[in-house]
């Protein structure tokens, strides 16, 4: 009994079962993938071993509170944050044991009292103690697309003789007798609708009192008087100044830059395009037009150029030429541009199939002499291919097809949607080369020349030079504009404020500012190490005051794209990398104070960071959003979670720091060495505490946020279980100082490295390898981001291994 008392509240056992719990997590999800979310329940996450395990780590916990009396020693931050947890367990089971989940799925002027319930494979039907009547469905789509903006359902809940009016839309839920109806879908003809229902009163009253509990414990984690955090927080002040420091990472700097797409134009032909180049002071005027996009969103034409071009040449700038040139250039000249290999082409092997420019081909390329489109016969066979079974080629046919596609749509003036019809139904605007006979009378007159005429002056102004006749067109499509839009709010100072936010280029310039920046103070600290002189402090002030003001900058960059927006901006892949570094330096910012090297670190994967997001297979377009994205839920979710990648990426950088400066330790600088190691591994340990509760908080109000939206607060969806696995692997690497034999520097910094790669897994690898309910933020050329995985890798193990070798000369340090 004694053996069993002392396995089971010893904190190895803990180690073992939360890697345990990880590994099943993991294995789940790809089960899921290959064998369906049915198999992945009934095999680990609602198996009798799960449910065990679970428990277990209930028991543990218990067992290390009574064997380390923590009550007695008053260590209320460690067990209020573990009690939390014991019960959101005790939450998800008695949900799991009690709660009912069905669909109601109603036509217009129909009743129906019962719900339609999935057990085991199996279809049933409950009966409510109310009746719900359809009224009314209301699809609303954005202007002028097939996009939803919201749907919702008006309805009469008819309950306990009583007749009840309510609306159901996404994320404003019907709350009748505990049962809790949310808008799920909706049928084709829009007549009729699919509610979800959830009755789960009880485990959700524990599950929400575990969150708020969880709250409580972290606060009292990262302020309280005893607790693991404060008490690092006093080793770093007793150590002194702050770190003095070395650099690792700044040759990284050397990677970046020359990684745009570059022009492969030949030279006569650049003669001809660069003579011919439209004014920038009259592309500027085009540029400013509002015009509606495919999603529904007005923005200006400056935006939709940008956004071609990025698609087309994977750059911002042909050559010379501003977006806006290059798109009033393809617009009037279309038969020059024809010829111009400027289509990006990354596929070698495409390329040489098909008999075209290597890197950049001609649109005119793709054709055979009889005009026959050469891709069309390859691209039959992987459109029939199912997504995971098709080769590089196929996708890379697949993007040049899209390409190809943009620019026939350019050349014959659709897509630019310029024109508003007054009295559109669907608040559609109109491109020239769309169907203009919807228009009648002056306004079909106008429509149907305007453009014609348009081009017609600006091939003029391209010969004499004069653009005021151009001028006065571009004057004329403003002015009916303005006449004809009645229905959509368009506002003179946000088309301003993004032609502004496009011409600032905020973000690239912050990344050369951090990069510069954080690169120039990571060697002054490095120089510090081995000579003292007040030039080099003063000259770190002022690397600190340059990095505060780009990160200013950052700041209000993010600013003016929310505003534009009209939602904050961390919705998709790009906002998300663009946040991601925001919340990094800032991470750094906070620790500026006690280590000069930390706040460095920080800066500099920041710029890498915004240079990552920078790369062509992001797309920075901003869309408008589903809705079940419009809650404020998913906004406060998102910004901490993503916040706790920042202090994950310090933490893996400082680590990476403290392997490299183990590795080249020796018996003259080996003193010197322990006491920075010792240092950064303190900040190291406060930036996993930070980063872990952000995690734990953020992951656990995105459980709200699905509640909220559709009724179910944990579905085993693959991201959000990759986030409960990152949440578990950091609780490893923080908790492993308490095995003894764990107990050194080497093994931490090592495994605040690798945990690490679980933050890469869940924000890109989920989408890579995995697919789920969170497949809206995922950008599919993420494979771009798997080659400097790969180095990395090969860079991690090489230093980890050359450290391995040296790490007896500091693992005698105990933090």
């Amino acid at each position: 009994m004694k053996v069993m008392s002392k396995y089971i509240s010893s904190t190895a056992t803990t180690i073992a079962l939360l890697a345990v719990y990880a590994f099943g997590l993991a294995a789940a999800t790809f089960i899921e993938k290959y064998h369906g979310t049915a198999v992945a329940k009934t095999m680990v996450y609602y198996s009798p071993l799960f449910l065990l395990l679970q428990f277990l780590l209930v028991a543990n916990f218990a067992a290390v509170v009574i064997r380390r009396r923590l009550l007695e020693r008053r260590r209320w931050g460690m067990i209020v944050t573990h009690a939390a947890f014991v019960v959101i367990l005790l939450g998800a089971l008695v949900s799991h044991l009690s709660g009912e989940e069905g669909i109601l799925h109603l036509r217009e002027g129909e009743s129906n009292d019962r719900i339609m319930i999935r057990t085991s494979g199996q279809m049933t039907y409950h009966r409510l103690p109310f009746s719900v009547e359809l009224v009314k469905f209301t699809l609303t789509c954005y202007p002028g697309s097939a996009s939803p903006s919201a749907y919702e359902s008006e309805l009469l809940v008819h309950v306990d003789g009583q007749t009840r009016h309510a609306r159901v839309y996404m994320n404003n839920v019907l709350d009748v007798k505990g049962y809790r109806f949310f808008q799920a879908s909706y049928d084709p003809d829009e007549r009729g609708t699919v509610l979800s229902v959830n009755r789960d009163v009880a485990g959700r009253t524990i599950t929400y009192t575990g969150y708020a509990i969880l709250g409580i414990g972290f606060i009292l984690c990262l302020v309280g008087k005893d607790s693991r955090f404060t008490q690092l927080s006093r080793q770093l002040n007793d150590l002194g100044a702050p770190a003095r420091k070395t650099a690792l990472l700044a040759a990284l700097l050397l990677s970046v830059g020359g990684a745009r797409a570059q022009d492969a134009v030949a030279p006569d032909m650049r003669e001809t395009l660069w003579k011919y180049a439209v004014s920038p002071e009259h592309a500027a005027k085009f540029g400013a037009l509002p015009i509606q996009s495919v999603s529904g969103r007005m923005m200006p034409i400056n935006t939709f150029s940008s956004e071609v071009l990025r698609k087309l040449h994977k750059s911002d700038r042909f050559g010379p030429l501003n977006s806006d040139q290059f798109l009033l250039s393809v617009l009037a000249l279309p038969d020059m541009w024809i010829r111009v290999p400027f289509i990006a082409l990354s596929n070698s092997e495409l390329a040489g199939y098909y008999d075209l420019t290597d890197k950049a081909c001609a649109y005119g390329e793709v054709f055979d002499s009889r005009g026959h489109y050469k891709l069309q016969a390859k691209l039959d066979e992987a459109y029939n291919k199912m997504p995971a079974e098709r080769t590089r080629f196929d996708k890379d046919l697949i993007k040049l097809d899209e390409q190809v596609n943009i620019f026939h749509q350019l050349i014959n003036y659709r897509m630019l949607n310029l024109f508003p019809k007054a009295d559109d139904p669907d608040r559609k605007w109109y491109a020239p080369g769309d169907d203009l006979s919807v228009f009648s009378g002056k306004d079909s007159l106008f429509v149907t020349r305007i453009m014609g005429w348009y081009l017609s002056e600006v091939q003029e102004a391209l010969k004499s030079g004069n653009w005021e006749k151009a001028d006065e067109v571009v004057g004329m499509i403003h002015t009916y504009q303005q006449a004809k839009n009645r229905a959509v709010d368009i506002r003179p100072e946000k088309i301003q404020a993004e032609i502004k936010y496009n011409r600032m280029d905020v973000f690239r310039r912050c990344e050369k500012g951090y990069l510069i920046l954080g690169g120039s103070l990571l060697l002054l600290a490095f120089a510090a190490l081995f000579r003292k002189g007040r030039w080099i402090t003063y000259t770190i002030w002022a690397l600190s005051l340059g990095i505060c003001v780009a990160f200013a900058y950052h700041m209000y960059g993010m600013g003016m794209r929310w505003y534009i927006a009209g939602y904050a901006p961390w919705s998709n892949s790009y906002e998300t990398m663009v946040y991601v570094a925001w919340a990094t330096v800032l991470a750094g910012l906070l620790f500026v104070r006690r280590s000069t090297l930390t706040f460095a670190l920080a800066t500099l994967f920041g710029g890498i960071i915004l240079f990552v997001s920078g790369l062509s297979w992001m797309d920075p377009q901003i869309n408008p959003l589903v809705p079940v994205l419009k809650s404020p839920w998913l906004m406060f979710h998102v910004a901490v979670i993503v916040g706790a990648y920042g202090f994950f990426g310090i933490s893996c950088l400082i680590g990476l720091t403290n392997l490299a400066m183990m590795s080249v330790g020796g018996e003259r600088n080996v003193l010197t060495l322990k006491e920075r190691v010792r240092e950064l591994s303190i900040v190291n340990e406060m930036s996993l505490w930070i980063g872990l509760a952000l995690m734990s908080i953020g992951t656990f109000l995105g459980a709200i946020w699905a509640n909220e939206s559709w009724g179910r607060y944990w579905g085993w969806d693959p991201k959000e279980t990759w986030a409960l696995i990152t949440m578990v692997l950091y609780a490893i690497v923080t908790h492993l100082r308490l095995i003894p034999r764990c107990n050194n520097l080497w093994l931490f910094n090592l495994t605040s490295v690798l945990a690490f790669y679980s933050v890469l897994m869940t924000f890109f690898g989920v989408n890579y390898f995995l697919s789920g309910m969170h497949s809206y933020g995922q950008n599919d050329n993420v494979n771009g981001i798997f080659v400097y995985l790969y180095l990395s890798i090969l860079l991690v193990g090489g230093v980890g291994f050359v450290s391995y070798r040296k790490r007896t000369s500091f693992n005698n340090i105990i933090v």
